[in-house]
């Protein structure tokens, strides 16, 4: 199987074209989920402190304030002044993997396209925008800006940036060190990328106390499930080898369930509330589920 390019080739030659259409529909939406809601679901991390008080069911258990609850016996929170700004990043880990796609599009480019709608959804809401651009060769840093005109800019650069090379046996890795160094303390930072079966590294926990972080991921119809249409060809995207695959086995499709189950498990260890993942697929519009996922959060759902 091979992947299909052609829209992504487009958008990567004219971001800023591309952005032009999201806009759009963002406009459209925004109702849904922008104004003083979207500031609830969205909130980072960056507050100033106010005053402590008594903490209610519901309350953020990381705002307690134990000293204060250790001394009257019973719990107390932090209570915290928003800040009118947030500053949002956008993470995007660009995998070999990414450019697999067995329908219109590959995972990249959805992906891409999410990573659009989210910075116009912070451009409409005045907040600042920056990115890491992740590959197998290095990585590409724009630093936070404000305003609509410069986080276009900003998110056509990233919209823009070119496929990757297949790099034999080099990992996409995030210098943490350099990120953390990048931008500042309680960051959104909206994690693109693919996600495959994998533990948390020795930094997460710091990682995680020191910005909010979302996955964001795409799903392939062939993630989900193979289909039964016997040998079909492959293009192995981490070696641009081509294979011959059959996907009617049961050995293909006993294998597949395990690797199936054992991403999801290393993706609920990632992020360990659904407030925290969100997933699309190739097919369809992001903007939905992007929707759907900003309600959860506005209304603090755990499903």
């Amino acid at each position: 199987m091979t992947t299909v390019t052609g829209p992504g080739e487009t958008a990567r030659k004219a971001p800023l074209a591309m952005l032009r259409r999201l806009e759009w529909r963002v406009r459209m939406a925004a109702d849904s989920f922008l104004g003083g809601e979207y500031r609830s679901a969205f909130r980072g991390r960056g507050r100033e402190f106010d005053q402590v008080v008594k903490y209610e069911y519901g309350d953020d258990i990381r705002d307690v304030d134990w000293n204060v609850s250790a001394r009257l016996g019973e719990l107390y929170r932090k209570k915290f002044i928003e800040e009118r700004e947030l500053t949002v990043i956008l993470l995007l880990e660009d995998t070999p993997s990414l450019q697999f796609g067995s329908g219109s599009r590959t995972k990249r480019e959805a992906l891409l396209e999410i990573a659009g709608l989210f910075a116009l959804t912070a451009a409409g809401n005045r907040d600042r925008v920056g990115f890491w651009h992740a590959t197998p060769t290095g990585h590409e840093v724009r630093q936070p800006v404000r305003g609509r005109v410069n986080i276009v800019r900003t998110a056509a650069t990233l919209l823009g940036q070119p496929i990757p090379k297949l790099e034999d046996g080099t990992e996409v890795a995030v210098d943490w060190k350099l990120f953390f160094h990048a931008f500042p303390k309680h960051s959104v930072v909206l994690w693109f990328g693919d996600f495959p079966p994998r533990s948390p590294g020795a930094g997460w926990a710091a990682l995680k106390k020191r910005y909010e972080i979302i996955g964001v991921r795409v799903d392939d119809p062939w993630d989900l499930e193979l289909p039964s249409a016997g040998i079909l060809p492959a293009v192995d995207p981490e070696t641009g080898e081509v294979l011959a695959f059959d996907t009617g086995t049961f050995e293909s499709q006993s294998r597949h369930d395990a690797w199936k189950q054992e991403r999801e498990q290393a993706w609920e260890e990632w992020f360990t509330s659904p407030l925290q993942r969100l997933t699309v697929g190739t097919e369809g519009d992001p903007l939905d589920p992007m929707v759907a996922f900003f309600k959860r959060r506005m209304k603090g759902v755990r499903r």
